[in-house]
């Protein structure tokens, strides 16, 4: 095996035991010791890979929900990268659902807004170049920063209500309310 194929291993194996633990704990309950010895590798192999158990939940927002997007939001493709991210995220829902609920300075929502922030910067950036700004405030990081908020807002309260509508019917809920503006919602109510 290859440095990175057991890389890939280890991070797979660290990964797959710390969603194994949030199903039955909550995360910040969660200590490195224990996924360790659930994955069956000695402690300091985690700190080899990760710096803590936050970065290894940003590994799996990245590599669960956003780079299987990142072709998609490079195709223009935004509403079916969102339909494809929510499916993800109710492929392990009871994962996600907990995940939801960790709160604080790394919060899953901070978290997951950085990583979609980064992905939206990229592709806003790769667009932008050379033109000029319309206004001199509405930067690459600006829209990156905003975009990024409405869509973690919008899916982390689809987890905190249960998932109670389909992934599919999210991403139109999405669609609906940030290609309107005020106004138009509120005439349509």
């Amino acid at each position: 095996m290859t440095g990175g194929q057991v890389r890939g291993t280890v991070d797979e194996l660290l990964t797959e035991s710390f969603k194994e633990l949030a199903k039955s704990q909550p995360i910040e309950k969660i200590t490195i010791r224990e996924i360790t010895e659930k994955a069956g590798v000695i402690r300091p192999t985690f700190y080899n890979h990760f710096q803590d158990k936050y970065e290894l939940l940003e590994r799996i927002i990245y590599t669960e929900l956003i780079g299987p997007i990142r072709p998609l939001v490079e195709n223009g493709l935004v509403h079916e990268g969102l339909v494809l991210l929510f499916t993800n995220m109710e492929k392990d829902r009871e994962f996600y659902i907990r995940a939801s609920r960790l709160e604080g300075q790394n919060s899953f929502e901070s978290i997951a807004q950085e990583c979609v922030e980064r992905l939206l910067l990229t592709e806003i950036n790769s667009r932008a170049q050379g033109k000029p700004l319309k206004y001199a405030w509405l930067t690459p990081e600006w829209i990156a920063r905003y975009y990024a908020h409405t869509m973690c807002f919008v899916a982390v309260s689809w987890l905190r209500m249960g998932m109670t509508v389909s992934a599919r019917e999210m991403a139109e809920i999405y669609r609906y309310i940030i290609e309107r503006s005020l106004d138009e919602v509120l005439s349509e109510l």
